[in-house]
């Protein structure tokens, strides 16, 4: 039988989602609140159109009715809706998540997935996703103990742009909650959390560097709930030209982030920042995940460019969630219930699976 998909959002990663699943040979739909960027994705790729505001809950049950998967690319904020939409449905469902307080709501809906016969997968972009599972795949394969587990994760502009050294790759509301929430990480075996905007350091990066990391909401998904007591240190750095870090620090310092009033301090700079950053020049996605264990230090990396189809955060992002859920529906992957994405994704078939999209994860000596 045909595999029917339905990508929610036509956005960005909406429309490598929907390309990468026609080449897999998925029949899908593809729905937006605009319909004209509903329909100019599907006419791109051969997919079919449909109108929704996913605000309308019964819009957006009659629309799931009738599909194997659904792949959401819609703000985090509707992850709930949507995965309890999808469970009703009897769809499999994976989005990009990036929310802690969002996916533990998600995975409260264990039972009613498990009783549906679906999979709910949150977190199943590139970082949350398959930079997590890169590091699981690490863990898994390394032997030894694990002393220490660190992802360093980029998407930039190729050429830095402005003070900030950095574009618009994705909503202004979901660059802001990474740099907002707290940080989940492991020290010494147990789960903590740290402050976003800490923790700096330099990164030298052949072609790219020196880049800084600093610690930000989100990238470590549920890892380091899973992992504690099995892992030492583990923790998650995204990657940004020197000095945006610390910008954004003083301005988190400064109370913009506040989100209360009306309009609030951080409506404010989201407008601003939605008005004044650029968008769209070629960009570069930088993955670097190592393992430490006594003695041995491994590397995986990923350089990726824009491919003049698709931006590089585009193509890591939706390419990890749709080879995903095509396994799922395929029947490689049997589980059920609300799992995360390294518990559910073999480390080494998922990597095999993104070659053909030429995302190359390669081992890099220490």
């Amino acid at each position: 039988m045909p595999i029917k998909t339905v990508v929610l959002g036509a956005g960005i990663v909406g429309s490598a989602a929907v390309w990468d699943l026609v080449r897999r040979d998925h029949i899908v739909t593809v729905a937006d609140a605009d319909w004209d960027t509903a329909a100019a994705v599907a006419d791109a790729h051969g997919a079919t159109p449909a109108h929704l505001n996913v605000v309308d809950r019964f819009a957006l049950e009659s629309l799931l009715n009738g599909f194997d998967a659904v792949v959401s690319a819609v703000p985090y904020r509707f992850g709930v809706a949507v995965a309890e939409a999808s469970i009703r449905a009897g769809a499999h469902y994976a989005d990009f998540g990036g929310n802690p307080t969002v996916v533990a709501a998600q995975h409260n809906l264990d039972d009613d997935a498990t009783a549906a016969d679906v999979l709910i997968i949150p977190d199943c972009g590139l970082a949350p996703g398959l930079a997590n599972v890169m590091a699981g795949h690490l863990i898994d394969t390394t032997p030894g103990f694990a002393r220490s587990v660190q992802m360093r994760v980029g998407a930039l502009p190729q050429e830095p742009v402005g003070t900030l050294g950095y574009q618009l790759a994705f909503s202004p509301a979901g660059l802001i909650n990474e740099y907002a929430e707290p940080c989940e990480v492991l020290e010494r075996g147990r789960y903590a959390t740290v402050e976003p905007l800490t923790r700096f350091e330099t990164v030298e990066w052949d072609g790219w560097g020196p880049l800084e990391a600093f610690s930000t909401a989100g990238g470590t998904s549920t890892m380091c709930r899973d992992r504690e007591g099995t892992v030492g240190d583990l923790e998650y750095k995204t990657l940004r030209f020197p000095g945006h870090g610390r910008i954004f620090a003083a301005v988190r310092e400064m109370g913009l982030f506040d989100e209360s009033g009306d309009p609030s301090p951080r409506a404010v700079l989201l407008d601003a920042l939605d008005q004044t950053l650029p968008r769209g020049n070629p960009d570069l996605v930088l993955v670097r995940v190592w393992i430490e264990t006594d003695g041995v230090t491994r590397v995986l990396e990923i350089e990726d460019v824009h491919d003049e189809r698709f931006s590089a955060l585009a193509r890591t992002t939706a390419f990890p969630a749709t080879a995903l859920i095509d396994l799922v529906v395929r029947g490689e992957i049997p589980l059920r219930g609300v799992r995360s994405m390294t518990s559910v994704a073999n480390g080494a078939l998922l990597i095999n699976e993104l070659k053909p999209v030429r995302i190359d994860v390669v081992e890099r000596s220490a």
